[in-house]
């Protein structure tokens, strides 16, 4: 499987191909007074600052890092099928939710937003940063990218540089130790599908929060 580098120069031409798309889809927000202007967020939209790596999340969950929390704001049903260990369901929809108020209300825990690609979790990301929350994260490239990188990684010619040979063993390993399950990506933001049984929340996770369907 071909994998796809997410270069900064990438990363920016999507940011700004998408961001059209995110502005409107954004849920309306009539409640809560924004603390971030819309410049300020798309500033740091475009540095790319709110991304972070399919490897270092891997790595979190693996160590069972209690820091990471990773917040999946696909559908309950998208959820249900398939989540990475240890992860709450918050639907975009139901992100201004009372209910989900001190998930986000807090500087201890970093914040971590999934969904199948990227733009879905963008757009909960950018909400939240005008809201003034902090610790907030989107995984680089969504569950589409972490099949390709984490689940299923491309191993390397032998005479590949020793950092992409331990980049390799790592990501094998990282796939072992979350259940080998294997994940059939299908584009942008389209569900990534589960062809084995999402692997088990390790003990000593906190509750699941789930909210309603999107």
């Amino acid at each position: 499987m071909k994998m796809i580098e997410f270069t900064p120069r990438l990363l920016l031409s999507s940011v700004i191909v998408l961001l059209g798309i995110i502005i409107a889809a954004v849920p309306k927000n009539t409640t809560t007074p924004y603390k971030l202007t819309a410049e300020q967020v798309l500033n740091e939209l475009k540095s790319n600052t709110q991304y972070i790596g399919p490897d270092a999340v891997a790595q979190m969950i693996v160590e069972k890092d209690p820091t990471l929390r990773l917040i999946d704001v696909r559908s309950k049903d998208e959820f249900d099928k398939f989540s990475l260990p240890g992860a709450i369901n918050i639907p975009l929809d139901n992100l201004l939710s009372a209910e989900f108020e001190e998930v986000f209300s807090q500087n201890i825990l970093l914040n971590v937003l999934y969904a199948n690609g990227s733009t879905r979790a963008n757009e909960a990301w950018m909400l939240l940063r005008q809201l003034g929350y902090t610790n907030l994260f989107v995984l680089q490239g969504g569950l589409n990218y972490w099949a390709e990188t984490i689940m299923n990684p491309t191993a390397p010619a032998s005479t590949s540089p020793d950092d992409e040979l331990a980049k390799y063993d790592f990501r094998k390993g990282a796939s072992q130790a979350l259940g080998g399950a294997t994940l059939v990506t299908t584009g942008t933001d389209a569900p990534a599908k589960a062809a084995a049984p999402k692997p088990p929340v390790a003990a000593g996770k906190k509750k699941t929060i789930k909210g309603g369907c999107s």
